[in-house]
């Protein structure tokens, strides 16, 4: 019986691919088969990645990029092309966040640095939307292909102190569901566009935010485990499984969704 959540040869790109969550990604779907193509501006961390991949025994090959600079974006897409043949999988990982976007519990909203906030928002949106619109249109003219975005908690429901990103990442739901509809009325079934919303897991981005400098949690990361019915901060490896069903056949009739991976964050009230 067919594997459905076989990833076998499938050509995944991952933008941002050099972070926490991208390796251990990168590193897994390695392992299942495919071939990875890393896009970071870390050159260094780059291609640390993918050697430590090719040395394991997994196909990988890192491309330098900025996910802001379409023409980047383009000669990318031509030397993956040129190495792997197609393009089966793009995970939009390229994200972040920025103290001047964020109001912490001393300052208003008045306080707000709409120059951070602006650069945030570019970022996480519009380091979405281009990738998406230079590699889908390899998808599009194979009439199959699986985008999958990655959204945050903070789109689900606003938190306090990261008003930039929330206000970015929920723009990435919404840019989700609608290419979910655009690319299959226009391009075929085939073309899938779903979101991962992570709830909170510990990386270089958040960890002044979320550790005290002994690396004990924080006030705040206790108050998130406190409203976390897993009463814990996810692990990496815990996005695994929903990256490959989104990667793979396994999720052929699914497209618009965003799916949190939260240990019950969202769900929880009191």
């Amino acid at each position: 019986m067919k594997n459905l959540f076989c990833i076998e040869d499938k050509v995944i790109i991952l933008t941002g691919g050099c972070g926490i969550l991208g390796g251990c990604m990168a590193r897994h779907l390695a392992d299942e088969g495919a071939r990875i193509a890393v896009l970071d501006r870390n050159v260094e961390g780059g291609r640390s990645l993918a050697g430590e991949i090719t040395a394991a025994g997994g196909r990988a090959a890192f491309f330098e990029t900025d996910v802001l600079n379409r023409d980047v974006l383009v000669g990318n897409r031509e030397d993956i092309l040129a190495a792997y043949g197609r393009i089966d999988v793009l995970i939009n990982l390229a994200g972040g966040n920025m103290p001047g976007a964020t109001i912490p519990p001393d300052k208003t909203f008045f306080d707000l640095d709409i120059s951070a906030f602006r650069k945030v928002v570019d970022l996480n949106l519009f380091g979405t939307v281009l990738p998406t619109m230079v590699f889908a249109e390899v998808m599009a003219a194979q009439k199959k292909g699986s985008i999958i975005n990655i959204s945050s908690e903070s789109a689900l429901r606003p938190l306090t102190r990261v008003v930039g990103y929330g206000c970015a990442k929920a723009a990435v739901s919404n840019f989700t569901q609608y290419m979910a509809g655009e690319l299959a009325v226009k391009f075929g079934e085939g073309l899938r566009v779903n979101a991962v919303a992570p709830g909170f897991f510990l990386t270089e981005q958040n960890r002044t935010l979320m550790t005290n400098p002994d690396g004990t949690p924080s006030d705040r990361c206790k108050t998130v485990m406190a409203h976390t019915p897993f009463n814990r901060l996810g692990r990496p490896e815990e996005l695994l499984g929903t990256i490959q069903w989104l990667a793979s056949d396994a999720s052929a009739f699914v497209t618009g969704t965003v799916t949190p991976v939260d240990g019950g964050f969202d769900a929880f009230s009191i």
